[in-house]
């Protein structure tokens, strides 16, 4: 009598599942999506087994053929960080040059994560937190969390002693070239944060 292996026992329309999920989202998928589906995380091990799939960080997962997108996975496995400063004006089309491997972020003050240590991490009031977020694609095509362009231009102002000062003079310079630029909401921006006049005198400053 012939005995099945375990791996005949494996439901291969769960695995089409997970394919089609990770299609969906560019190539990645998670064990949390998987509860969703009420999907085993032992198909994933099957996956990797098979090399379908390589773990990159705890519970994400990519697809064997594409390349790790170091910006969106740290973004899924950390996700109250928000992308700031010179890595958000990257982002914008707004620094010299992309980002060496150490990113800049920001989170709330009460938040600590030692997946950060090697990232320059900003801490912020829980009333600025939320200022000027939003979505923006990485090299590679996949979303994350930013900041708006003015919401940057004011925090390198605010951190301009943790900056390259040639670096904050481009994005600023630049940023003023932008026909999208929205100076009344960076005034905005600026008077929130308490530095108006610093803000002004930057952008006069630079103003060609």
């Amino acid at each position: 009598m012939d005995f099945m292996t375990k791996e005949e026992f494996i439901n291969e329309s769960n695995i089409e599942i997970i394919q089609k999920l990770m299609e969906r989202n560019n190539g990645y998928i998670t064990t949390k999506e998987l509860e969703n589906f009420d999907i085993s995380r032992n198909y994933l091990s099957i996956m990797t087994k098979r090399n379908m799939i390589e773990k990159v960080a705890k519970g994400i997962y990519i697809d064997s053929a594409k390349i790790e997108d170091i910006y969106y996975v740290l973004s899924v496995s950390t996700p109250k960080i928000i992308y700031s400063h010179m890595t958000a004006l990257y982002f914008h089309n707004l620094s010299i040059k992309a980002p060496d491997g150490s990113f800049d972020i920001t989170v709330t003050k009460k938040y600590n994560n030692p997946k950060l240590k090697k990232h320059n991490v900003f801490y912020v009031d829980d009333k600025f937190y939320n200022v000027g977020i939003t979505e923006v694609e990485t090299p590679q095509g996949n979303k994350v969390k930013a900041y708006d362009i003015e919401r940057c231009i004011c925090d390198i102002i605010r951190s301009k002693k943790r900056m390259d000062f040639e670096h904050v003079k481009y994005a600023i310079k630049e940023y003023l070239k932008r026909k999208d630029n929205d100076l009344i909401k960076l005034s905005k921006y600026a008077e929130m944060f308490g530095i108006k006049e610093k803000v002004m005198d930057f952008v006069s400053m630079m103003y060609e």
